[in-house]
């Protein structure tokens, strides 16, 4: 096969190329070489990784922030001949809205990339996202921009089952949880929907007492049972917060209230998330617990392609379990649902923290149980406040005075 179903090769922006989120798409798109070009990628302070990820995919351009080389050009970096180095502080919008960019996959972490993705979707670019700052913080900012270009393509082809003429064909989800709830409503009437169920592995602690969680060190919260992540959401895994953050960004990618969104918790990670319609039928998705999977439906919607990741067992899994989440022991997950339920100020305050939060227990200088705490501060303090939408300017100044709170919180 070559290119997409109707020929075409889609030219792809990187953004966070050196994380595990980045690293993964890296081998996806390198899988489907013939559907994909990558145009442009762009990492943090991952210099190895950056130049062999250049080596091998030859891009026309790259961005390396957070250290010499994002500050004074390409400082001795290794690129392949015809590769450009785009430095400074705009170096991610820069890339995002390339004229040769069709799709942008986005795998940074934090704030920063909310202008990236405001930016490629002012620009009509596709915007596939694994970036939680995105839509928990900048929610209200994003959906508007990604619901007009659904509505332009459904006038431009009169066609209003066009793949692309529903939000999320402009703004894809890439986390295992989204993307399954995304597999089940693709065909299904938006009325029709009752309840989204968001699975939870429950993380290493799922039958851990109050005084067990007390004494957690970073080593015990980085054990993920069935996933294999980055540290920051293998930590918000443990402490569920990660949950809570995910229940805000369905209220946003789906539009349905707070209310008819529900936290399961599946230790066998097979089912990813699931919907509930409301002649009380239940459609899940399954899988292995791969990234690969949902990065790359992402990138091939509406087609599905053959993938490196081995399919789920179902036999091998033998039984699979469901329990309720305990907020008593995990009081992350019910701060999060407030927040979102106090609106953009509170939650862009929730995950600002969570960030730092998380980023102090991995440093030794706050407990396990010391970041719920923290979350609840920052929401109780920062939540408040007009506008109660704040534009990308105002979330910018939040997330500063945000962050400074939760280093000094004690």
């Amino acid at each position: 096969m070559t290119g997409t179903a109707d020929g075409r090769v889609i030219r792809v922006a990187l953004l966070g190329s050196g994380g595990s989120i980045g690293r993964q798409a890296v081998d996806v798109l390198a899988r489907h070489a013939d559907m994909f070009r990558v145009v442009a990628l762009a990492t943090g302070t991952q210099r190895a990784v950056l130049e062999e990820q250049a080596r091998r995919l030859r891009p026309a351009a790259v961005s390396l922030a957070g250290n010499q080389a994002g500050r004074h050009g390409a400082a001795g970096l290794d690129l392949p001949t015809g590769t450009e180095f785009v430095a400074g502080p705009d170096a991610l919008e820069v890339l995002a809205t390339r004229q040769d960019v069709d799709l942008v996959l986005v795998a940074t972490g934090g704030l920063v990339a909310l202008r990236s993705v405001l930016a490629a979707l002012a620009a009509g670019k596709i915007v596939a996202t694994a970036n939680k700052e995105t839509l928990v913080a900048g929610g209200h900012l994003v959906m508007p921009m990604a619901r007009e270009l659904a509505e332009r393509t459904a006038a431009a082809t009169g066609n209003p089952r066009d793949p692309m003429a529903s939000p999320l064909g402009w703004l894809r989800p890439i986390d295992s949880e989204h993307s399954a709830i995304w597999q089940c409503l693709v065909g299904e009437s938006p009325a029709a929907v009752e309840r989204l169920w968001l699975t939870a592995s429950g993380g290493p602690f799922l039958n851990a007492t109050v005084a067990d969680l007390e004494t957690v060190t970073p080593e015990q919260a980085l054990k993920h049972p069935t996933w294999k992540m980055g540290s920051k959401i293998t930590i918000d895994s443990a402490t569920l917060a990660n949950k809570g953050l995910e229940i805000i960004e369905a209220r946003w990618l789906y539009d349905v209230p707070l209310a008819a969104i529900s936290v399961v918790v599946h230790p066998q990670s097979v089912i990813h998330s699931a919907v509930q319609f409301a002649d009380g039928s239940l459609k899940a998705q399954l899988g292995t617990p791969d990234m690969r999977l949902p990065i790359q439906y992402a990138l091939t919607y509406p087609e599905r392609r053959p993938s490196s990741a081995a399919a789920a067992d179902l036999v091998a899994a033998g039984r699979l379990e469901f329990r309720a989440p305990d907020e008593g022991r995990f009081p992350a997950l019910r701060i999060a649902r407030e927040a979102g339920q106090a609106g953009p100020r509170a939650s862009a305050a929730l995950i600002s923290a969570d960030e730092v939060a998380v980023a102090r227990f991995l440093a030794g200088t706050l407990s396990f149980q010391g970041i719920p705490r923290l979350l609840d501060a920052a929401v109780q303090t920062f939540g408040a406040g007009q506008p109660a939408e704040p534009p990308l300017a105002d979330l910018i100044a939040l997330d500063t005075e945000v962050r400074a709170f939760a280093e000094a919180y004690r």
